[in-house]
């Protein structure tokens, strides 16, 4: 009877140890390479902010905008970066006046992604991809609604 046990016990361990090889060890989710770097304005680093990277097949990644302008993006777990492919890239850097209005500290147009023009391909793990905003002779302003 102990030998039929351990046989089977074993068979089970081969089947797991063969379905861990097959598939790897990966979390079942898309291949992600970490991505940090800085957001700058006309050349100075933004001190506040968020960033997207929108890839329209997987979830995107984000992260927040630290005082020094750097940001880590995160897509299932944090600091796991982005998935590999082309993104297109959202940044919204506004502070909040009151409930009805906030001041734009970066062009609106790079809160969308759609409008931002800024699209990066991640190919792999980058620790210095900075994005650079301008405001092309405009200025910061505040928007009420």
């Amino acid at each position: 009877m102990k030998t039929a046990q351990s046989n089977l016990a074993r068979f089970r361990a081969l089947v797991l140890l063969s379905i861990a090889v097959v598939t790897g060890c990966s979390d079942g989710r898309p291949e992600r390479v970490p991505i940090s770097g800085s957001v700058l304005i006309d050349g100075v680093p933004a001190d506040r902010g968020s960033i997207m990277f929108v890839n329209g097949d997987t979830r995107p990644a984000m992260g927040n905008i630290d005082s020094s302008g750097h940001y880590q993006l995160t897509c299932f777990k944090v600091g796991d970066g982005a998935v590999l492919g082309m993104h297109k890239v959202k940044v919204t850097v506004a502070e909040p006046i009151d409930d009805h209005s906030q001041r734009w500290l970066a062009p609106k147009k790079y809160s969308d992604e759609k409008t931002s023009g800024i699209e990066v391909e991640i190919t792999e793990p980058l620790d210095d991809l900075n994005i650079e905003l301008t405001w092309d002779g405009g200025k910061p302003y505040v928007e009420r609604w």
